[in-house]
């Protein structure tokens, strides 16, 4: 049976969690495979609007069994807020499974961002400051603390008392403050003690799933260009969000995945330093962000605002193998005279190829648009592909085109059920 994985196109916010919430319908495991507490997956049920950070969207589904993967970093004070958040509002999360191999965030990891944003100045990163980069950097360095440590409860205070007051002497060192050590070792062994029912052995426990002919979901966080590797370095998250992080970051295989759905807004948004082709300043920046709400979810901050970029949009389908694309936001558009697609970059008065590997290279670009008329109605209620208006086809078309992968979602509203799913 399939696996899917779902991943971003572009610089995150691209309305994954929807379409996420929309195919565990037909999914027995939705599995997160990267990233941390910096994930703002927003779900919106009815009239309730939930707001995840690290359980899988696919928790609101009775038959779904919601899985961190291996390559997810845990912050165990957000997954029990959040948990508890569910709970209160009657979503159960007693399903919800850890692996034992992912890797925990602790204080010293905060510590260590802060101290290394501080540091770059005019220069920063725009980090969330979650410690999501130092725990991947601990991974690396191979002293890390994982999941499955709690199962000892003995020896995992050990290592929590061990890492701080190693830990402690460096931070010192550059300056920041002395850590509780006796406080966060008495705090985490509680939450490792909450946190042991949940842990699993989740590679094999998905590996037996496939045998058993079920559906998995693979969620991503972040996307293509917060790669640590692919995306605009170094203004970039510190894993893997493409699709070839789902095998790393879950345990399967690379010839397990049948279906990659690449997820793009009908514009582009990105937050936090770097360069932006595309991106909108002014009264039309204003307007994406005014009428799509473009504020993080997890920091608040404004999105910067931009049209649509196909050029972009074609790389994430190389990067990812993606089998086809759910645009998301079609209706924050409705309003527009004009909708511009970025289809081509000159520099220097000569037409590229394609995405350039220089990031630098990249913030030198001149933009090429095709201009389609709006269509300047509301798609809100629109279910049925045909009953789009020309205009908003047009668009669709010209991704497809562009971009050599069909388009067989467009989201037209928050909701789950606005959407609509060409057969």
């Amino acid at each position: 049976m399939p696996v899917s994985v779902v991943v971003g196109t572009q610089w995150g916010d691209e309305g994954k969690a929807k379409i996420i919430d929309l195919l565990a319908e037909s999914h027995q495991i939705v599995a997160r495979y990267q990233g941390g507490h910096n994930a703002g997956h927003t779900v919106v049920v009815g009239k309730e609007k939930y707001a995840l950070q690290l359980v899988p969207s696919g928790v609101f589904y009775a038959h779904v069994t919601p899985v961190i993967g291996n390559g997810v970093v845990v912050d165990l004070p957000t997954l029990f807020k959040e948990i508890d958040t569910l709970e209160s509002r009657g979503v159960t999360c007693s399903r919800l499974k850890v692996s034992s191999l992912a890797h925990l965030i602790f204080p010293w990891h905060q510590a260590h961002d802060a101290i290394s944003e501080s540091s770059l100045g005019e220069n920063k990163i725009g980090t969330t400051l979650k410690g999501i980069g130092p725990a991947y950097a601990d991974k690396s360095r191979r002293v890390g603390i994982r999941a499955g440590d709690v199962r000892d409860a003995t020896r995992f205070k050990q290592l929590v008392r061990d890492r701080a007051v190693a830990e402690q002497k460096i931070l010192t060192a550059l300056g920041g403050e002395n850590l509780n050590v006796s406080e966060i070792v008495d705090n985490f062994a509680a939450l490792g003690e909450r946190l042991k029912p949940y842990v699993s052995d989740t590679v094999n426990f998905l590996h037996d799933a496939l045998d058993r002919d079920e559906n998995l979901l693979l969620e991503g966080a972040q996307a293509t260009f917060l790669d640590i590797d692919h995306g605009t370095y170094p203004f970039v998250t510190s894993s893997n969000p493409i699709a070839g992080g789902a095998c790393a970051g879950t345990g399967l295989g690379p010839r397990d995945i049948t279906r990659i759905v690449g997820i793009a807004k009908a514009y582009t948004t990105r937050v936090g330093s770097g360069p932006f082709p595309s991106e909108l300043l002014g009264e039309l920046g204003d307007k994406i962000v005014d009428i799509g709400r473009e504020f993080g979810t997890v920091t608040g901050r404004r999105r910067r605002p931009g049209w649509l970029d196909l050029v972009m949009l074609r790389h994430a389908v190389r990067l990812n193998s993606l089998t086809e694309i759910a645009l998301t936001k079609l209706d924050i558009l409705d309003t527009f005279t004009t909708v511009r697609v970025c289809v081509g970059y000159e520099l220097n008065g000569k037409e590229l190829a394609g995405y350039p590997d220089d990031p630098q290279l990249l913030g030198q670009v001149i933009p090429k648009y095709v201009d389609l008329k709006g269509w300047n109605k509301s798609v809100s209620a629109v279910r049925n592909y045909s009953d789009l208006p020309e205009q908003a086809k047009a668009l669709i078309e010209l991704v497809e085109k562009r971009v050599g992968v069909p388009v067989t979602m467009i989201g037209v509203g928050p909701e789950r059920n606005e959407c609509v799913v060409r057969k």
